[in-house]
């Protein structure tokens, strides 16, 4: 069992294993926009791997991008399935290589998700594992039903809650946690419980509730992973957080798992990121419910601007030392093109980002109203 750690990992990992397929490639996909990714796919086609995609039937603001994907996809060779329309969303992102590998994804295979956001990924070869995904991943594309087997394969809706509520309840000491958005009140109320009981409970994320916790939002990278350590001993990695739409009404998928490797570098990372975030209240948090709505969009693309900069600074700083020693003209005019053309690109892809985030932040409101209406 292996993780993958975004953004650290980048897309490395994703393009080897479908570049190392021998016969057989499935990918469940929600968003994508990575173009090395599609390239690959093409490719294990050409080299007579098969390659089913089941893609989201929709996911807010991006139906469109989804039926040309598939238009690409069928294109290509590739085999395409589309998820059903019972559930308001299929959310799952997995990879089954083979037959003989599951990646088990907490990220899109979109840039933002990939290389600006923290989320993981389990690499596992556990053939009862590996088997669940099958049989999820068969009864998805032909639209039939799936009964879970296995408790360490967490699927929404059908055993989501009971099973990541007794994951919650059998905390001893520890529940470190990263989650955007919980607000299902049996989750919280097992929260208060554990707290009560001594239970140190950390949260990176948002939380709609008063609990005696220690709580920081997400500063230092975009927040998408939904990730539970417990103890130091276990974890849950996925694509459902603790909220009423992503445990009762949409397809989240994810593991539990138990290597202590993976548990290691699990808790590394989040003591990393913890240190790393500005820090809330300690104790007695209330967050709103709905999701925020960013105040100026132009102050979110700026922010991405400048990190998209920062690998050519040094570049601008040679140049202008360059410039100012009298180097050629020519030389200065090749280095301005340059800069001119990264900067257009880096603001054309930050408003791109921008616009998606908005459209998640309308998704999320949207669900939350749902789940209101629903209680």
């Amino acid at each position: 069992m292996k993780l993958i750690i975004e953004p650290n990992d980048g897309v490395a990992p994703i393009v080897a294993a479908i570049k190392n397929a021998k016969k057989s490639v499935e990918i469940v996909i929600f968003r994508f926009d990575y173009g090395v990714i599609e390239a690959a796919l093409k490719a294990a086609v050409i080299k007579g791997v098969k390659v089913t995609a089941l893609i989201a039937n929709i996911n807010r603001g991006g139906v469109k991008s989804l039926r040309e994907l598939e238009m690409r996809f069928l294109a290509a060779g590739i085999v395409v399935a589309r998820t059903d329309d019972d559930l308001i969303r299929y959310h799952d992102k997995l990879i089954i290589i083979d037959r003989r590998t599951l990646y088990m994804l907490s990220f899109n295979f979109t840039r933002l998700d990939i290389g600006r956001s923290r989320g993981f990924g389990i690499v596992t070869k556990n053939i009862r594992l590996v088997q669940e995904a099958v049989k999820l991943f068969e009864a998805d594309c032909t639209r039939s039903t799936y009964t879970p087997k296995l408790d360490t394969f967490i699927v929404s809706p059908e055993n989501s809650r009971k099973v990541l509520g007794t994951f919650l309840k059998r905390a001893k000491k520890q529940l470190w946690i990263y989650d955007p958005k919980i607000s299902d009140k049996e989750m919280i109320g097992i929260l208060r419980d554990r707290a009560k009981a001594g239970v140190e409970i950390r949260l990176i994320g948002r939380i709609g509730a008063r609990l005696d916790m220690a709580v920081k939002k997400s500063t230092s990278v975009r927040l998408h992973t939904r990730s539970i350590i417990r103890d130091q001993h276990q974890a849950f990695i996925g694509s459902q957080s603790l909220r009423s739409a992503e445990l009762d009404l949409r397809r989240e998928v994810g593991l539990i798992v138990h290597d202590p490797k993976i548990i290691k570098k699990l808790t590394e990372t989040f003591e990393s990121d913890w240190a790393a975030n500005e820090a809330t209240k300690v104790s007695e948090i209330k967050e709103v419910l709905a999701p925020e709505i960013p105040k100026k969009d132009s102050e979110k693309a700026a922010q991405t601007l400048a990190q998209d900069m920062r690998p050519i600074s040094l570049t601008l700083i040679t140049a202008v030392k360059k410039a100012v020693a009298g180097e050629e003209a020519a030389e200065q005019k090749i280095v301005k093109d340059a800069v001119k053309k990264i900067v257009k690109k880096a603001f054309k892809d930050a408003v791109k980002e921008v616009a998606q985030e908005a459209r998640e932040v309308a998704e999320e409101a949207k669900e939350v109203a749902l789940e209101a209406r629903r209680a």
